[in-house]
């Protein structure tokens, strides 16, 4: 079933943000947005320049249309408006028991602008009290004015601090888990992308959480899925705008997919015996050239996003087929099950992903594989790609 996820966030003009963001978020990872626009902003890459708050009967309003015909299976709060509109809305999540709730606790947008006054960050205590989950950075959670445990404790919920705002080359976020069954504290850690596109990135993984948990995925693999999103979203971004500017939620859905269960054909490569040579044909067929790893290996993307290879290597004596699995591990042991034999089990290969081996009933080579933005972002990309 396609999952339906409510957004509660304000509404940003120069579409990097707010429930725009939200929205292509949602909608790249295959499901339904649904709004309850809490604020109307006029801002751009530079900045904020205008904000007029939604009144809260109309925000119960939007909830209540949504909720009352077609259902909710994730809620995602961004920008709540004001102090008024974010206890209403806890009283109404409260009687939405079992769906998940991500909130991000916006507070001041990547431009500086404040987005919540001090009596509306007061009222993000009855948010908190409702959430699965609540997004901070290191500002907000400063501002929160507790360490996470201390969050997680007093109102059931877990914390995912995220590392964006510290210095160094190395990006850290952190959850704080309010599960006994799980680890008290999980740590993920990639390298940081220098690019101005951060407009938006608290926004996008947010909605991207609420995704995982409307599919039922559990919590932290969610957020390891949800950051996969961001990142590729980062490098793909279209450089618009003078200031920070939107990410390229666009650019990622052909990019990682997002199923256990439903290998998505990504690739295929064709054997090569002169890498130029071959080069330009497929040039000259109208494909965009995005990697050279001369003499052995060409990637090309198509329209769409898909990709396709040429390879000189002695082992590509034909075509080979690669589908990508969103947790390859799952998908070779459901398959075992049924009877398929592999020819090489799930391993960490060196360009970057995970890969199992197989023939079909024909005998033409088949790979599964796992990747994230090493897929379409390797080391050897054309930097003009």
């Amino acid at each position: 079933m396609t999952p339906r996820i409510l957004i509660i966030a304000g509404s940003d003009s120069g579409g990097g943000a707010g429930i725009q963001a939200d929205i292509k978020t949602v909608t790249m990872l295959g499901g339904h947005a649904m709004t309850a626009i809490t604020a109307i902003t006029a801002q751009n890459t530079l900045g904020v320049t205008g904000v007029h708050p939604v009144p809260t009967d109309m925000v119960l309003a939007q909830i209540e249309a949504v909720v009352r015909d077609i259902g909710v299976d994730a809620v995602k709060i961004g920008m709540i408006g004001s102090a008024r509109t974010a206890v209403a809305v806890a009283e109404t999540l409260a009687e939405l028991p079992g769906v998940p709730v991500v909130f991000d606790p916006v507070m001041v947008a990547t431009s500086g602008s404040r987005l919540a006054d001090e009596a509306t960050i007061a009222a993000f205590e009855r948010l908190m009290d409702c959430a699965t989950v609540v997004t901070p950075n290191l500002p907000e959670l400063e501002t929160l004015g507790r360490d996470p445990q201390e969050l997680t404790a007093a109102h059931g919920c877990a914390v995912l601090v995220k590392g964006g705002h510290a210095a160094g080359p190395q990006v850290t976020d952190r959850l704080y888990s309010a599960n006994p069954d799980d680890p008290p504290e999980i740590e993920w850690s990639d390298p940081r992308i220098d690019t101005q596109a951060t407009h938006g990135t608290g926004c996008t993984l947010s909605s991207a959480i609420a995704c995982g948990l409307a599919q039922e995925w559990d919590l932290p693999e969610a957020i390891a899925r949800a950051r996969r999103f961001v990142r590729i979203a980062m490098r793909a971004a279209p450089e618009l705008g003078r200031g920070h500017g939107p990410m390229a939620q666009q650019a990622v859905r052909l990019d990682l997919n997002m199923s256990f269960f439903e290998p998505m054909l990504n690739q295929v490569t064709v054997p090569a015996k002169d890498l130029a040579a071959s080069e330009r044909f497929y040039r000259l067929l109208g494909l965009r050239q995005v990697v050279r790893a001369s003499p052995r290996y060409a990637r090309f993307e198509t329209e769409g996003g898909a990709t396709f290879s040429i390879a000189t290597d002695e082992g590509y004596t034909a075509p080979v087929a690669y589908f990508e699995c969103g947790d390859l591990d799952v998908t070779v042991a459901y398959l075992q099950q049924q009877g398929v034999k592999f020819e090489a089990e799930p391993k960490d290969e060196p360009w970057g992903w995970r890969e199992a081996r197989l023939r079909d009933p024909a005998g033409n080579a088949i790979r599964l594989y796992q990747a994230g933005e090493m897929r379409r972002f390797p080391p050897w990309r054309l930097d003009d790609a």
